[in-house]
């Protein structure tokens, strides 16, 4: 299993962007670790304003998203599984029409395409930023739960 590097809650908000926008993604992460690294880049994302380092941001999250999407059409390895029977099953976070990971990774990724136009009305631009944060944080809580009963 490849692990996401932590981040150093020491380093400027600078050095956090820089860090996130170069940091390779891990061909071998999982959907519980593309699901972190997705919400680390909506957060930076969401207190920046910066045009380009924006659209940076925007591409890596699609990146992300997209690694994160292929991984819902295949089978969890052994380990996923494991994690998502070791609690009991409690009522999701999601309405039953959300239950399919792929149609939230789907919305996510529009979301993010929008965002990353730039030709929206800042307002709307921001509000669809909000949105997007809080569907990717969701979305990583919903991969989490567990699904199975032991």
């Amino acid at each position: 299993m490849a692990t996401i590097p932590a981040m150093s809650k020491t380093l400027s908000e600078e050095s956090v962007v820089h860090h996130l926008i170069h940091m390779p993604l891990p061909a071998s992460a999982d959907l519980f670790e593309l699901a972190e690294l997705c919400t680390a880049y909506v957060s930076v994302l969401l207190e920046t304003e910066d045009r380009p380092t924006r659209t940076t941001l925007c591409e890596r999250l699609l990146q992300a998203l997209t690694h994160l999407r292929e991984r819902c059409d295949t089978d969890l390895p052994p380990y996923l599984v494991e994690q998502l029977i070791a609690g009991e099953k409690i009522s999701s976070c999601v309405p039953d029409c959300w239950q399919e990971t792929a149609l939230q990774v789907d919305y996510a990724l529009a979301l993010t395409q929008a965002v990353m136009g730039g030709k929206l009305p800042a307002n709307v631009e921001n509000d669809l930023t909000g949105l997007l944060h809080d569907m990717v944080w969701l979305l990583a809580e919903f991969v989490r739960e567990p699904k199975f009963s032991k």
